[in-house]
């Protein structure tokens, strides 16, 4: 008896207290993800409080996130089956069913409508890109558009925001976005060779949207 006390006290001693506060504070949420028809929504990205997480639904529709203890709000968003937004209310797993929120079957799925009520928060617009544009792989600010096969050095795509093409989109803050699109192969070829790695088209909001 006083070996497993002295075992468990040398463990409580030796354990930084932060790793100790770290496992108090957060919990694992986990669930499923399906649409109308039950079926699995994979890619789906998780939000917690408005906040775009790493977690992403697999193939099953199955998704694992950790979340700090007392979040309130879990989110799932898919560009083809669309969002719905849950209370955590202490539950460790959460399952979702994407039916009423589907984008409409005429709308381009190549393209991102943005609407005010379905924006989490971005840090910024690559963060935005990762989180919401399918067939898109960011890494910092680097981005490549799956599926190009370019001869060139370079792997980025070219950018045009609001029909004007730049050579950077730092400045733009996710919150002014109204719609993504994105061109790749016989699409992108009105752009000539500069297009050849694909095409990322931004389209801000203005004063009447």
């Amino acid at each position: 008896m006083k070996k497993l006390l002295f075992i468990l006290v040398a463990v409580l001693l030796f354990t930084p207290p932060e790793a100790l506060a770290q496992k108090a504070k957060n919990v694992t949420i986990s669930g499923k993800v399906v649409d109308g028809n039950n079926n699995p929504v994979a890619g789906a990205a998780i939000f917690i409080d408005k906040k775009k997480t790493d977690a992403v639904t697999d193939q099953n529709g199955r998704y694992s996130v950790k979340v700090k203890k007392g979040a309130g709000q879990i989110l799932v968003l898919s560009l083809f089956s669309g969002a719905i937004e849950q209370a955590i209310d202490g539950r460790t797993e959460i399952n979702f069913v994407l039916s009423d929120n589907a984008p409409p079957a005429q709308e381009d799925p190549k393209a991102l409508n943005i609407k005010d009520s379905a924006v989490p928060v971005y840090q910024d617009i690559y963060d935005m890109i990762r989180g919401r544009v399918p067939g898109v792989e960011v890494s910092g600010k680097s981005i490549k558009i799956r599926g190009t096969n370019s001869l060139n050095v370079s792997t980025e795509p070219l950018f045009v925001v609001d029909g004007v093409i730049t050579s950077e989109i730092d400045g733009i803050a996710p919150e002014t976005v109204s719609k993504i699109e994105v061109l790749k192969g016989p699409d992108a070829s009105v752009y000539g060779t500069r297009g050849s790695n694909g095409v990322i088209i931004i389209t801000r909001k203005t004063g009447k949207d």
